[in-house]
């Protein structure tokens, strides 16, 4: 337990020092910057998988809570953004592919799966079974995630006018009684998702829970503050501790093949949102962030912080999920056919 104290400890202080140097997202950016440069120094971070989970299942909850039917009117359109989603997906796999292969030296099986923009778990079992550079993949999509955790904020800082400073929302809070109900039933159908290999589980639970409670009037009400703020921290936390035992040695090899993905990920994305946005009239802000290659849970809970529409953005990234499924067999069986 002294291992995950101090890494909450961490987590809070950049929480805090982000938050007070007006950092975009600072809950979010802060905690992920800081836990990530202890890792590196050798600090040891842990976030258990049950507390992670509840985590999950707090921000689940508290995104469903912004989910209204005018905002589900505009289903209609999202077949258009899911099209430029795989598009982008697409090409950030192969272009990624080819520029590792050719700019950094990696072998074919490496270069496709480092590039592959996103499904890490998925990623790193097909990295295993293939004989690639398991450990250079881990760094450059942990370091993928990272970086768009703390670029995202910024580039939807400069390209809207979204409010990013995680102030407290204005209303009624869920009463304690209807909380309880909202995370009981939200547990139990994260269970049920977990058992179908669903993705993000839990946060997918507490989401679909809480946006009928809210959308049918059952259950009013914005999660407390505290409950929130301590979720989106703790979330942001665990980002970081995917650099723990990762070796300066590690680090140099895929620094700048991380951060070189993640750029061309990120400018692909943006153009994508900008296009689907001139078509359908859609949030840019929105499409930014449910076309950006993030962690899945990451990305929700960005849409959250800013007031974009979360079961959008969640839609998104779990179609992203499934084509890649599906994508990265073909793209690996494709090179495989080459050599």
């Amino acid at each position: 337990m002294r291992i995950f104290f101090q890494t909450i400890a961490v987590g809070t202080l950049g929480a805090v020092v982000a938050w007070m140097l007006g950092v975009p997202a600072p809950f979010l950016t802060g905690p992920a910057s800081f836990v990530s440069i202890a890792a590196l120094l050798g600090l040891k971070t842990l976030i258990p998988n049950q507390i992670r989970d509840a985590v999950f299942l707090i921000i689940g909850l508290t995104l469903g809570a912004s989910v209204t039917p005018e905002i589900l009117a505009d289903a209609g359109k999202w077949p258009i953004s899911l099209l430029a989603m795989c598009i982008s997906v697409a090409l950030i796999m192969v272009l990624g592919g080819w520029m590792f292969r050719r700019g950094f030296g990696m072998d074919t099986q490496t270069a496709s799966l480092a590039a592959t923009p996103g499904h890490l778990s998925y990623v790193l079992s097909f990295s295993t079974d293939i004989g690639a550079n398991t450990a250079i993949v881990s760094v450059i999509q942990s370091m993928r995630i990272l970086i768009l955790t703390l670029l995202v904020p910024v580039a939807i800082t400069f390209l809207t006018d979204a409010d990013m400073t995680m102030r407290a929302p204005i209303g009624e809070t869920v009463s304690v009684l209807n909380l309880m109900i909202l995370a009981i039933v939200a547990f139990v159908l994260g269970l049920i998702l977990l058992k179908l290999s669903v993705p993000a589980a839990y946060l997918l639970g507490g989401m679909i829970v809480s946006s009928f409670g809210h959308g049918t009037g059952l259950t009013p009400g914005d999660l407390p503050l505290w409950l929130s703020s301590a979720a989106f921290i703790m979330m942001s936390t665990l980002i970081g501790t995917r650099f723990s035992g990762v070796t300066s040695k590690m680090l140099r090899q895929a620094a700048f093949a991380g951060i070189a993905i993640t750029l061309v990920g990120l400018t692909l994305s943006i153009i994508a949102a900008n296009i689907v946005a001139q078509l359908t009239g859609l949030p840019l802000i929105g499409l930014i962030i449910a076309l950006a290659p993030g962690g899945l849970e990451t990305m929700v809970a960005m849409a959250g912080v800013i007031g974009a529409d979360p079961a959008f953005v969640a839609f998104h990234h779990v179609a992203r999920l499934f084509f890649l499924s599906v994508f990265v067999p073909l793209v690996l069986s494709w090179k495989s056919a080459q050599r």
